[in-house]
Order: structure tokens, then sequence, then C-alpha cells
């Protein structure tokens, strides 16, 4: 099984949207994407929150509770033979008839995506370019995660395969932003750095639970992209890869994954991942 919706479980070929779901019509649609281990999803809490505060902002009403989603995703590791997976919790705004809707959305469209986890083995250096797109402003105070991708869709084009290689994103202003599918971390003298999320850059899951780490300062600010560039350590965060070292930025050499940061970070993320797996 590859999804599920309303309750019940869907091959993709099974899997249908209406055409006046205003998530098709106006993009109007947010998601949260994550891996489970041994079942469990990490930092659920952080991507549950997450999900709820955009829902709110655009007036759209959740119509499960937690606990029936959390069941949602046993239910199609289940019926994957209990392998973790890769998981995409969707909701959109819902069926209506053409024309904005004034109020709120009472009746979302709710699916969760799952498939097989391709991977790369922990430590698997990537590369990186800046990219030539700009990164957008946010739709909202603060960016969600949002079907209004055609952004970061126009910046994949610039890059030959994501899974080697990510695109950092410059704001119009000149700031460094975020990656194509990622946030961005560097250090200097032991020293971690990070865009602000001033810059318009989704607060990631992973990112959050780096800058609650204590394991290092870390100073967040509107960097100029020749601030990274005299870093001894770039890496990258997102919640399905976890934390990716970056060894090559253009011309540019880093430590990679022989990097002290990048170890010490890689290292306590994983023992968190087992303690919660415990619990």
């Amino acid at each position: 099984m590859d999804a599920w919706k309303n309750g019940r479980l869907y091959r993709a070929d099974e899997l249908m949207v209406s055409a006046y779901d205003h998530g098709f019509l106006y993009g109007l649609g947010f998601f949260e994407t994550f891996r489970t281990y041994s079942g469990k999803v990490f930092l659920w809490d952080a991507h549950w929150n997450r999900l709820c505060r955009a829902l709110a902002d655009f007036r759209i009403v959740m119509p499960y509770e937690e606990n029936e989603l959390l069941f949602a995703i046993e239910a199609l590791t289940e019926a994957n033979n209990r392998e973790d997976g890769y998981f995409r919790l969707n909701v959109s705004a819902g069926i209506h008839d053409i024309g904005l809707q004034p109020a709120r959305y009472k009746k979302p469209t709710v699916i969760l995506y799952r498939k097989a986890l391709h991977i790369a083995p922990r430590g698997t250096e990537k590369y990186a370019i800046w990219l030539d797109t700009v990164r957008n402003t946010p739709e909202s105070g603060i960016r969600h995660k949002s079907h209004h991708y055609a952004n970061n869709v126009h910046a994949r084009f610039e890059v030959e395969s994501l899974a080697s290689c990510e695109g950092f994103f410059l704001t119009a202003e000149g700031f460094i932003a975020e990656g194509i599918t990622s946030n961005i971390f560097w250090s200097m003298n032991g020293k971690l750095y990070t865009p602000s999320l001033e810059t318009g850059i989704l607060a990631g899951t992973t990112r959050e639970w780096v800058m609650k780490s204590s394991l290092f300062e870390i100073e967040e600010g509107l960097f100029k992209k020749e601030v990274l560039e005299k870093a001894d350590e770039v890496f990258i965060t997102n919640a399905v890869q976890e934390i990716i070292p970056i060894k090559q930025l253009e011309s540019l050499l880093f430590l990679g994954n022989s990097g002290p940061v990048y170890k010490k970070l890689h290292d306590a993320y994983i023992r968190c991942i087992q303690q919660e797996r415990i619990e």
C-alpha cells in the first residue's frame, strides 16, 4: 500500500483527488516529510506542531486527531512488511467551487503518502552550488512547508542530481537563505552559523534540533555568501537525510565528513534517535 486517505489504505493507482480541490486550483495546501525509525517518527511533535501552525494561519480545519495520524503511519508500515519508509503527510484545502473561499476550509483532503527509503549511507558527502534562482519571499509572515513550490522546482533545474548535489539559495538582498530541500549550517573555529528565519527560510525540524542541541555556540544572522566561503565545515539538514556534510561548494573545499563539528553533531543526533526508539 502506498497511501492512507480518510481512514483507508490505497495503492498509488487507486488514489484520487478532486480537480476542484483548492490545493490543485490555488496551490493551497501544506505538508510534512519525515521518515520512520523502527516504525516511529523522530521529532514527530515538531512536525505536527509546524503543520498545525500552517493550517491555522490559512484557516484550514484539521479533521483528524494526532493519534489518528500516528495510527495511519503504523497501518502503512504494517502493510509494507514493517519496513521503515519515507512519508509525506499532505493537507490540501479541500473541494470548493472555482473562486476563493471567504471564511475557512472545514473539509480538507488529508493524505499520508509512503514510499520506500532510498537514501545514501550516513556520512555520504555532497557538493553544492550557488543558485541563480533567487529565494522567493514567504506567502505568509513565516515560511510554511506549502504547495507553493515553484521556486524550489525552478532551482531544481539548475542541479544535475539532488542525490549528490544541493543548491544554495540567496535572497533578493544577497543573503544566504537555504538549500532546495534543506537548511544550511557552517562552522568557523568551532562556532556554528546559520541563516536567520528573517531571511524567509523554513524553520526545519532538524535545524531546530541542531539549534537546541547546546553542543556548540550558534549564531543566526544575515550573512553574505563570502562569509560561508571562509568556513571550515559546511553541512545541511533535513528530516529524511538527517545531517549531510558538504565537501565542496563550487571550487571551494571543506572538511566534509571528517569535520569535528559535523562528527559531534552527527553522533549526538544518532544517539537521540536511538534513545527515542527505546522510550
